[in-house]
């Protein structure tokens, strides 16, 4: 049978509110009290609720962690970090997979402002106006810290760790130029999400400042997933007058692209050069 405050307080011969100060460290308790009912939660072996304790602190030591697809690599490794951080500071993680919709992202962060949590570790799906009303709603009355990774909200200033999308996707296409090439594919994810969008100016940027035109023929809209990486390298190849490099702008639909050349037995990089961005 569970130990409750009540028997704590009957054995330590003190009032229920005088136990609960103890185990919140809040209001004043003699220390010679306070002894006591610590010899006796170590006697009865007590373990608080946490349940419990977040009715009557209005919180739980727990903080939520919102990506849009558990199965990519990139956000393994974003949930790896936050989980080592967050043990240190004796937190827990409620992790949520939207599978990229904007409609799961907002049904997950209603669901976790329900569960009292301290805080929002999130990566938005998308950039989509339709959605963004309610969606700026739901995070702006959380009333919770919320911090956002490699991803943006229009029209939002909350704080946030971003990869340099620009920087890495002219870097990307730029070492295919310096090898030579000039016919240069690139299959982006979906462009309502700020990244995809960066991630095609770099592009654009590297080929222009090459001295390379801009042909709307190699670029593909992609979606972040290996399958449509890997239906889009398949286009790719049947073009007339298709590149000879491929960058590809995420690592799940690299995966996609690598498929494809492999079935096609088309060689990397003799037969066609490829370059990506791991996240």
């Amino acid at each position: 049978m569970a130990v409750t405050i009540s028997d704590i307080a009957k054995e330590a011969g003190v009032s229920q509110a005088t136990v609960s100060r103890v185990l919140n460290q809040s209001g004043y308790v003699k220390e010679e009290t306070r002894k006591k009912i610590l010899n006796v939660i170590e006697k009865l072996n007590y373990s608080p609720s946490a349940i419990a304790r977040s009715l009557s602190t209005n919180k739980t030591n727990t903080i939520g962690v919102v990506v849009p697809d558990i199965n990519n690599p990139f956000f393994g490794e974003v949930i790896k970090g936050i989980s080592e951080v967050a043990d240190k500071h004796g937190l827990n993680i409620i992790l949520c997979d939207t599978d990229e919709s904007m409609e799961k992202e907002v049904k997950a962060l209603k669901v976790l402002k329900e569960q009292r949590i301290q805080g929002v570790i999130i990566t938005p799906s998308s950039a989509e106006d339709e959605f963004n009303s309610e969606y700026l709603s739901v995070l702006e009355n959380i009333g919770i810290p919320i911090v956002l990774v490699d991803g943006h909200v229009k029209y939002s200033t909350f704080s946030g760790v971003f990869a340099d999308n620009i920087k890495g996707s002219f870097e990307g296409t730029e070492a295919l130029i310096k090898n030579g090439h000039t016919k240069i594919a690139i299959i982006t994810g979906r462009m309502n999400s700020r990244p995809a969008q960066d991630r095609l100016t770099g592009y654009k940027k590297a080929l222009a400042m090459n001295g390379i035109d801009i042909e709307d023929k190699y670029i593909f809209i992609g979606d972040y997933k290996q399958s449509g990486g890997y239906q889009l390298t398949k286009e790719i190849l049947k073009m007339d007058d298709r590149p000879t490099a491929i960058f590809v702008s995420s690592n799940m639909m690299t995966l996609g692209c690598v498929q494809a050349l492999v079935e096609e037995k088309v060689k990397i990089p003799e037969d066609m050069a490829l370059t990506m961005l791991k996240y």
